[in-house]
Order: C-alpha cells, then sequence, then structure tokens
C-alpha cells in the first residue's frame, strides 16, 4: 500500500555502529534500493521500540539525522515520511544486477571462498573503480 512502509530494523548490538546510525544506514539502503519511494511513512518510533526494544530517542535521533539531510519530513501528528530517494537505477535493474551478484557470490562460495574473504575481494574491487585511471608513460589522454 503506498504511503506505508514495510521497513523493519535490525539493530546489531555487537557491530561496533551506534544504534541511530544503524537505522540511518538501513533507511538509505532501502532508498538506493527502491524499497522506500517518496510518500512512504516510516514507521513510528513506537512501532520500531516494540520491534527492536530500543530508546524511543534513539529513534527520533536517526529520523531527525534523516530529516536533516533532505531525505525525511516529519508530519506533526502523522508520522515521518519519505521525501526523495537516492536511487539512480530502477527496482528492474536491481533485481537484474542482484542475480546477477547472488550468481557471482555462489561461485566465489563454491570456489571455497568464506563470507570474509568475499567481503575483502569486493572492497578491494570496488577501491579499484575509485580510483582515477593512470596514464602510463607515452599514453594519450
Amino acid at each position: 500500500m503506498k504511503g506505508w512502509c514495510a521497513i523493519e530494523y535490525r539493530i546489531d548490538r555487537r557491530s561496533g555502529v551506534a544504534t541511530y546510525l544503524q537505522i540511518v544506514q538501513q533507511t538509505k539502503h532501502a532508498l538506493r534500493l527502491g524499497l522506500l519511494e517518496p510518500g512512504d511513512r516510516l514507521p513510528t518510533a513506537r512501532e520500531v521500540v516494540e520491534a527492536t526494544a530500543i530508546n524511543p530517542n534513539t529513534v527520533l535521533k536517526a529520523y531527525r539525522e534523516l530529516e536533516r539531510e533532505g531525505l525525511v519530513e516529519a508530519r506533526r501528528g502523522l508520522g515521518t515520511f519519505v521525501r526523495r530517494t537516492l536511487g539512480g537505477v530502477g527496482a528492474a535493474d536491481h533485481a537484474a544486477l542482484r542475480a546477477e551478484l547472488g550468481a557471482w557470490m555462489a561461485r566465489a562460495g563454491a570456489a571455497g571462498l568464506e563470507r570474509d574473504d568475499i567481503t575483502a575481494l569486493f572492497a578491494s574491487a570496488f577501491e579499484e573503480l575509485e580510483q582515477p585511471v593512470e596514464l602510463h608513460k607515452g599514453d594519450r589522454a
């Protein structure tokens, strides 16, 4: 149903990441993946507290941070609503890319790589993509 959000926050108390930042990060992931769209309502602080057993002020801090970044807006008496998304790729493209990534991860697992190995390999490849391409002597721009 448009206007209502089914996001469920999962808090990892062992991660070392502040709880409010986990909520911010999970909301941003949902925005990037197209799971949240403008007009969707985030769960109320009470709903998040009931589901995660965290302090209501922690939820409010996360929502204020998202609001400060212009991603959501609080509407008095109505809730907190998504203002804009972060993803530049449509849901269909996400599904295709996710399927390809899933197949790659299955091959990596079959090759004997464990979760941490896969994470390190992905991070390394991602860092290489972000580095500017250096021209070698004799190459022209």
